[in-house]
């Protein structure tokens, strides 16, 4: 009986070894980088000058098919517009971009080859579907203006 017993109270103590457990740790290392992404949805239509009032400049004409959407993980950034070589002379090319929410818009702004601001005060946010037009005048003095394009860059970039 003795026997038994010890057999037993061996069992019942390996038992409880079975149930021990064993750990192990790591270190999970991580970060986030600055992100600052801009895209546009397309190309606006062709604009051309094609009407106007007598004794008044032609009409001019405007674009807002397309759009926006900008993502960015920083505080105090802006998006600059500029084109790729001046327009010809009496013409003007302008465009207006919606602001995301707690951003400012400059409203209706003449493109130059030098880069103006076109949105201001963006600060950590994903935002698409903001919108993008474009105005294009001509002065009687601007004369036939035959088909040409400029190449419109916008880029977000830290600023107030």
């Amino acid at each position: 009986m003795k026997t038994l017993l010890l057999a037993l109270v061996g069992m019942a103590l390996s038992a409880t070894g079975a149930f021990a457990q064993a750990t192990a740790t790591q270190t999970v290392t991580f970060s986030v980088a600055a992100i600052n992404l801009i895209a546009v949805s397309g190309n606006p239509g062709t604009m051309t000058v094609s009407s106007g009032t007598a004794g008044s400049q032609p009409n001019a004409v405007s674009d807002a098919t397309t759009s926006y959407a900008v993502t960015t993980n920083q505080t105090t950034q802006k998006i600059t517009g500029a084109i790729s070589s001046a327009m010809p002379s009496g013409t003007t090319l302008a465009v207006a971009l919606g602001a995301p929410s707690g951003a400012t818009s400059a409203g209706s702004t003449t493109l130059t080859t030098t880069a103006a601001n076109l949105v201001t005060n963006i600060s950590t946010l994903a935002s698409l579907g903001n919108t993008i037009t474009y105005n294009f005048s001509a002065t009687a003095a601007a004369g036939q203006v035959s088909s040409t394009t400029r190449t419109v860059t916008l880029t977000l970039t830290a600023g107030p």
